[in-house]
């Protein structure tokens, strides 16, 4: 061992020397932030002559004082699996030794995340999971759908549980404020339904069948679809925002704490208030396409408006009518519940808001296709 240097040094130092031919790396002083640039400038030397330093052992003898930023200096001038290797056999102090320890094991952190590789496996992963979360979704409607029913059930006897002045805001707000919108759209969308059946009818010489494909498709399909994506994107987004809202700032919490039911409270309203609205909403759907169907006829197939209602009315049957307008509140209660559920899973944040309500977005306009798909199949089936 080479002899110890002087400790009362008032700056750091580090000096190599050989000591029985082999190479030893003494360190001296106080290694601590008020020397730092003269310190960093003797590690900067050391580590420019290479040579011994690789094979060099360390001799913490006459180290007086260190701190976490001398620590940082040794672990650059030694690296840090050089020392973290030989602290063990080090002369130091137990204070010492531990910042030591700790300042290495932070300088060398978690190892980097392996690189992604794009295998088959990882397919099957990510559609695994992907299916899981699917499952997950299904399962927690399917609970909270129940828990909706058992709220209905247990007030619908009691009108004075009755939440009379939330359902009539929010039948305001979901179903008259969207009619400008929805009438707007599905009068466009006629349009462009009669003006394309005529495009194509017109080289068999059937223009008059425009009637019919219009009003089919808007009695049958495309006015309550259309209704319900609109509300979809409109309301079940406003609605997971609101309780989302309430979920960050604790005022669902306050709600339980009081002994309310927040399903009860938040969600009966709403989803009783959707149930009226989107029938209403799926009418004027209804009519403004076979409005804006009437309009191409008379401006491009010169089939007057007497004619289309008279066609309309003798050769479309109530049937197709009842069955559109019947689909209206199944979509309306999906959707509602969709959108409270999304803002009763809100976590606490802005971040997590945002999140949900495009969930509850994209969730409600998917089941909307989805159950719209397999009512026409089962109305296909039976012959309806």
């Amino acid at each position: 061992m080479p002899a110890a240097m002087n400790a009362s040094a008032t700056i750091g130092n580090a000096e190599l020397r050989r000591v029985e031919g082999m190479p030893w790396l003494c360190l001296s002083g106080q290694w601590t932030l008020a020397h730092y640039h003269g310190l960093a400038a003797r590690v900067a030397g050391l580590r420019a002559r290479g040579g011994d330093m690789a094979d060099a052992r360390l001799d913490f003898s006459a180290l007086a004082a260190l701190d976490t930023a001398g620590a940082e200096l040794l672990c650059e001038l030694i690296g840090v699996e050089r020392l973290k290797s030989q602290l063990a056999e080090a002369r130091l102090a137990p204070g010492q030794r531990e910042l030591l320890e700790a300042v290495a094991a932070a300088l060398t952190g978690p190892g980097a995340p392996p690189p992604k590789r794009y295998r088959f496996g990882d397919v099957l992963v990510h559609i695994g999971k992907a299916v899981v979360a699917f499952r997950d979704h299904a399962v927690a409607l399917l609970g909270f759908v129940g828990l909706i029913l058992e709220g209905l059930a247990r007030t619908i006897w009691r009108p004075r549980r009755w939440r009379v002045t939330a359902t009539v805001a929010n039948l305001e707000y979901a179903g008259f404020d969207a009619v400008p919108i929805v009438a707007l759209l599905t009068f466009l969308v006629g349009a462009v339904v009669a003006f394309l059946g005529a495009t194509v009818l017109a080289d068999f010489g059937a223009t008059i069948y425009t009637v019919s494909l219009v009003s089919y498709s808007f009695l049958r399909e495309f006015g309550v679809l259309l209704a319900a994506i609109l509300v979809a994107g409109r309301t079940a987004s406003a609605f997971a925002a609101q309780i989302g809202s309430m979920r960050v700032n604790e005022e669902v919490d306050a709600i339980r704490v009081l002994g309310l039911n927040p399903v009860e409270l938040l969600v009966l309203p709403r989803v009783l208030a959707m149930m009226l609205a989107l029938p209403i909403l799926a009418f004027i759907a209804m009519a403004s396409g076979i409005a804006g169907g009437i309009v191409v006829c008379a401006l491009k197939l010169d089939i007057p408006p007497g004619m289309f209602l008279s066609v309309l009315a003798n050769e479309i049957g109530p049937r197709h009518f009842l069955i559109g307008l019947g689909k209206a509140p199944v979509f309306a209660f999906l959707i509602a519940a969709i959108g409270c559920l999304e803002g009763f899973r809100v976590s606490g944040s802005a971040q997590s808001v945002g999140e949900h309500t495009t969930s509850a977005v994209v969730q409600s306009i998917f089941t909307v296709i989805v159950v719209d798909a397999i009512a026409a199949l089962f109305c296909m089936e039976m012959g309806w």
